[in-house]
């Protein structure tokens, strides 16, 4: 087994894979006071990622909650679906919204009217979409997050002639020395998507979700690979390329939230601009178009990892596409509606009963509510 491993390891650091022509890894051996970037100092991502995770923790609970207070935003306590083994099952195994025809075979089975079933179904999908509270407080989790890494991008980028001459990622090629800015700029960002892939399953759940989990792969993915090439010039305008947009979103989602409408709007016509900017301009037609050229005309050779580092740069382009596209449908109905509505996210349901459909259900009436019988043919809901 140790034998395969190591086979494993040397066939992924193949020089001819990451090295132009004359170039190996005895180049990153650190000499005369440079430090070269290493795999193993990203190992502390993991643990970090953990300290995310507490952090967002404390700040939800102690920061977030309160001010969602301050705003009038409470916790609303969903009323559950009384427990059915029968629906229940169907809910998992089958869909969460059957039809109306098979609303009437659940309701026969269960000796319920259709009105009570399709309750039931109704309020079994609303615990499972977060509250507003818990959507607020995510979205202060993140702006917080996506602010400070914003303006620590550019404290730790401003002074760097490549970060001034964007053309020039790649001029030079990646040999420099690491600074020590650099590297923890590395390790907050690659921590904090380490703990959005371990909380993807619990935060809220979109549209996009599986767009999402795409995106967090590949971006973790081209942050490893270009700090173990010491393509960090690279690594480095990608993450502040993408980070400068994302807190406009979720100061909006946050105004959204506690519904200061005009300011909701603003910031997301700030932020589309932002992002149609940043991600449809710069980073295809500055960054990538700079990964592109540059490797073919400094050099007679092109490396496996020219295609590689450009596939990943390619696959985020592709999702900036698509997100693209949703913002753009939201800031449409924003211009002509005046109103904006996020349409990745599920919207919660009404969901009221009567009190004789609600004894009904807790006394398990075997009739299933007689007296509501034309409900059967209710198609309303």
């Amino acid at each position: 087994m140790t034998h395969i491993l190591k086979t494993l390891n040397s066939w992924f650091w193949w020089e001819n894979i990451w090295m132009p022509v004359n170039c190996s890894w005895a180049n990153f051996e650190d000499r005369e006071g440079l430090v070269f970037p290493r795999p193993q100092h990203l190992y502390a991502t993991i643990p970090f990622a953990f300290v995310m995770l507490v952090l967002r923790f404390f700040l939800e609970r102690c920061f977030a909650a309160p001010l969602a207070s301050a705003l009038g935003i409470k916790e609303v306590k969903r009323a559950k679906p009384q427990p059915n083994p029968t629906l229940e099952e169907y809910f998992k195994e089958c869909t969460k919204k059957p039809s109306q025809a098979e609303i009437r075979r659940l309701a026969k089975k269960c000796n319920w009217t259709v009105h009570l079933v399709e309750k039931w179904f109704r309020r079994r999908r609303n615990l499972e979409i977060p509250t507003v509270l818990r959507k607020f407080q995510e979205a202060c989790w993140r702006f917080t997050f996506y602010f400070l890494s914003t303006v620590g991008g550019f404290a730790v980028l401003y002074d760097k002639p490549w970060f001034q001459d964007i053309w020039n990622v790649w001029v030079d090629y990646p040999f420099h020395n690491l600074l020590p800015s650099q590297y923890w700029y590395y390790v907050a960002e690659m921590s904090f998507y380490w703990s959005l892939l371990f909380t993807l399953g619990v935060d809220t759940k979109r549209k996009d979700f599986k767009a999402h989990f795409v995106h967090h792969l590949a971006a973790l993915c081209l942050m490893f690979c270009s700090y173990c090439a010491n393509y960090t010039r690279l690594g480095t305008l990608v993450m502040v390329v993408h980070d400068c947009a994302d807190f406009w979103l979720e100061a909006a989602k946050i105004f959204n939230y506690a519904h200061w409408e005009k300011t909701c709007s603003v910031l997301f016509v700030i932020f589309a601009f932002i992002f149609f900017v940043s991600r449809l301009i710069i980073f295809p037609f500055w960054i990538i178009r700079a990964t592109v050229y540059y490797p073919v005309f400094y050099t007679t050779t092109v490396v496996i990892a020219y295609f590689f580092f450009n596939g990943q740069l390619l696959i985020l382009q592709g999702l900036h596409v698509y997100w693209s596209y949703l913002i753009f449908k939201i800031l449409r109905k924003f211009l002509f509606i005046k109103k904006v509505k996020d349409d990745r996210s599920d919207e919660e349901e009404e969901d009221s009963l009567s009190e004789t459909e609600e004894q009904s259900i807790k006394n398990g009436d075997k009739n299933g509510c007689e007296a509501s019988h034309p409900l059967l043919n209710n198609n309303n809901y």
